[in-house]
């Protein structure tokens, strides 16, 4: 088994889009394209076409990322006026292609399409009572369930909307849904809005859904709103209408702020690069190391603060470390010798730069702490003289049961060493954390409004006895 990746799993992306005027499987397809950093293990779009037989449902779904699950004759093939997209990284539920999204499920009134970002809590549990009702999976995600439950709903007597606030009201968790339906479009968002969902609008006046804006920039569409938490919206030749499903108490995952979503989205008013910028600038005062020659940040998510800690303290910013931009999976094995060198086909240091310099390095987050020994490792190599580290956040010491796979709380280096001790395994000439305060102050907003469990170990939403971490609970013999 390969080593374990330093930084947490991201959370999924989704994406929907009703126009009667656009290829809304191309705008799904670019939509997606922009919110690849949310899932690179597999990606799927759903179209709804009206015909004289009725609507029809076209789908393709597959392992891999988007550009390498999708041609050009796919999208052309994927005809329509309503499209439903998502990119995966599984935090319940294998990597396979039974668990790719849209989650296809078929009721009596036609077939629905869902897209889920987030995590369930009772997972176990709804898919016991589903069973029981006779439902039947073919994969092992909770996401399913909650289109078996919308199903289930359906089945009994419900519309589209009631159905889906019926499903939604069994599960427990985290969940922004879009769910395409043969008579329109939902997007939903769970009480506490742990994981993000905006409205946007094209320029012939349709509708679209995403987890976040940079995908709605990329296909030209206008940001009007977030989903608000506890809100569900129908869409539908008539416009967009909302109702609220839930009592809201907004929660956002602080880490879509620090590390999660791609810095050009928009967040309650401003980019996302603003308020990284400003986490540097607070951990400057309150981790200054004066008399650096140079700051540097780990790419690309260290970048924004790293400028933000050179400001504050009037140093050099500089670029220290390469970024391979275009590392992807391969299948092709490296030799022992690039195996032992593994980092640098990620990130490659600058000798040049780096020589006899005394180097504040910047990052989002330390989770495991096992790429970061190798940077600070590999700037040393390259001849940096002395190498602080500056933490942009403070140490993860509880695991996420809403949607990022941080696994287990004995993997979290912070949750089995203090700081000093990571200080020494990470072989720095020192190590600073931001403080939780300065982390909620620079959001610039009440920090009730957002979700820091996993720096704090206080979840929002009630995590049941003994569920450990286990995104795989659900698995059994599936076919592939």
């Amino acid at each position: 088994m390969g080593e374990m990746p330093e930084k947490p799993r991201e959370a999924c992306g989704v994406f929907g889009v009703y126009s009667y005027s656009a290829t809304v499987a191309r705008l799904a397809y670019f939509g997606l394209f922009a919110l690849q950093h949310r899932g690179q293990e597999s990606a799927g779009i759903a179209t709804y076409e009206k015909t004289p037989e009725g609507i029809v449902l076209h789908q393709h779904r597959g392992i891999g990322l988007v550009a390498q699950v999708f041609t050009e004759e796919m999208i052309q093939s994927l005809t329509g006026h309503m499209a439903v997209g998502h990119n995966r990284y599984s935090t319940t539920g294998s990597n396979r292609g039974c668990n790719a999204q849209p989650v296809i499920a078929d009721t009596r009134l036609g077939s629905i399409a869902l897209a889920h970002n987030g995590n369930l809590v009772n997972a176990d549990t709804l898919r016991e009572e589903l069973l029981t009702e006779e439902r039947t999976f073919l994969g092992s995600s909770d996401s399913e369930e909650i289109a078996q439950a919308m199903a289930a709903a359906v089945d009994t007597g419900s519309g589209w909307v009631e159905a889906a606030i019926l499903a939604v009201k069994r599960c427990k968790g985290a969940f922004s849904l879009v769910i395409g339906t043969p008579d329109g479009l939902i997007g939903l968002r769970d009480a506490n809005g742990i994981r993000p969902l905006v409205i946007g609008q094209l320029d012939d006046g349709s509708y679209v859904l995403a987890s976040e804006t940079c995908a709605l920039d990329i296909i030209g569409a206008q940001f009007i709103r977030d989903v608000a938490p506890g809100e569900v919206v129908w869409i539908d030749d008539r416009g967009l209408t909302s109702q609220r499903w839930a009592e809201a108490e907004r929660k956002l995952c602080v880490f879509e702020m620090i590390y999660f979503a791609r810095p050009d989205s928009q967040f309650d008013g401003e980019s996302l690069y603003s308020y990284r910028v400003r986490l540097g600038q607070v951990l400057a005062k309150e981790a200054p190391v004066i008399d650096a020659d140079e700051v540097i940040g780990v790419p690309d998510s260290g970048i924004p603060a790293a400028i933000g800690y050179a400001r504050a303290l009037n140093l050099t910013y500089t670029h220290g470390l390469i970024k391979n931009r275009y590392v992807a999976r391969t299948f092709i094995q490296p030799t022992q010798k690039m195996r032992e060198e593994g980092l640098k086909m990620k990130l490659n240091p600058l000798p040049d730069v780096l020589q006899g310099k005394k180097i504040v390095l910047i990052d989002d987050s330390i989770v495991r702490g096992t790429t970061s020994r190798k940077i600070v490792k590999a700037l040393r190599d390259a001849g940096a003289a002395e190498v602080h580290m500056r933490i942009c956040s403070p140490p993860v010491t509880h695991p996420c049961f809403y949607g990022i796979d941080t696994d287990t709380q004995d993997q979290l280096i912070a949750a089995r060493r203090t700081v000093a001790q990571i200080e020494a395994h990470l072989e720095v000439d020192s190590l600073h954390y931001l403080s939780w305060q300065g982390m909620m102050d620079a959001t610039r907003h009440e920090a009730h409004t957002y979700c820091s469990a996993c720096f704090t170990g206080q979840y929002p939403i009630a995590i049941p006895a003994g569920i450990g971490r286990s995104k795989l609970m659900l698995e059994e013999p599936l076919p592939t």
